[in-house]
Formats: C-alpha cells, sequence, structure tokens
C-alpha cells in the first residue's frame, strides 16, 4: 500500500485535482485514509467533506463526477496531485469549470469564464 502521511494534517491531506488533458487546476479537497482507497478503487475522485464530515463522491449529486488518470504524491507524502477526465465539464458547484474563476484585479475579485450550468437547479434536486 502506499503510505501517505494522513497524520502530519490530522489525518486529512490536500488534493490538488487537475485537468489531465490542459493541466487546468480544477478544485483543490481534502481526503483521509477512507477517501483515498475508495478512489483508489473505484477510479472516481472521492474527498472528505470537512464541512459535512462525510465522504463526499465527487458528482454524486451534480452528475459532474470525476475520473482519475493519473495520480502523483508530493515528496513529504502529504499532498496528493489527481489528474481527472471532468465529466459534465464542471468541477465547481457554483457552476464553473474550476473553481478558480475569479482573479484579483486591483483589489476586486473579477469572474472569468462561463458558467456551465446554473446550482439553482442543479442542486435543488
Amino acid at each position: 500500500m502506499i503510505d501517505i502521511d494522513f497524520a502530519k494534517g490530522d489525518g486529512l491531506v490536500p488534493v490538488i485535482v487537475q485537468d489531465h488533458a490542459d493541466g487546468t487546476v480544477l478544485m483543490v479537497a481534502y481526503m483521509n485514509e477512507q477517501s483515498w482507497k475508495h478512489t483508489l478503487e473505484t477510479g472516481t475522485a472521492t474527498f472528505w467533506s470537512r464541512s459535512r464530515g462525510e465522504l463526499w463522491i465527487k458528482g454524486q449529486s451534480s452528475g459532474n463526477t470525476q475520473l482519475v488518470k493519473d495520480v502523483f504524491v508530493d515528496c513529504d507524502s502529504d499532498t496528493i496531485l489527481l489528474q481527472v477526465e471532468q465529466v459534465g465539464g464542471a468541477a465547481c458547484h457554483e457552476g464553473y469549470r474550476s473553481c478558480f474563476f475569479r482573479r484579483v484585479v486591483d483589489d476586486e475579485l473579477q469572474v472569468q469564464g462561463e458558467r456551465i450550468f446554473d446550482p439553482a437547479e442543479v442542486y435543488s434536486k
């Protein structure tokens, strides 16, 4: 088994999620040992929701799942990089392709890109 250092972060490690085709950083999330094992077993990105205190299979509500194409672990074994195929086109719960859709310009945040879906419609199901 791959030895990830979950102890260093009180049971969680940060996960950078990147589009495998073009390198866009889609999001950052956290994994515990259970979500790490589930991700490896299923090939679908699974995280630990800090706000809900439970496993979070990305896209389970929205249909915008992440199919894992490649996995990298940093030199300290305490950060994971997932390269994924973003099914549905949007990684962000706000409906954008990436969670990093706001750019700092002159001390303000400016939205970059177009919404792929309306969160009010998707999450009201």
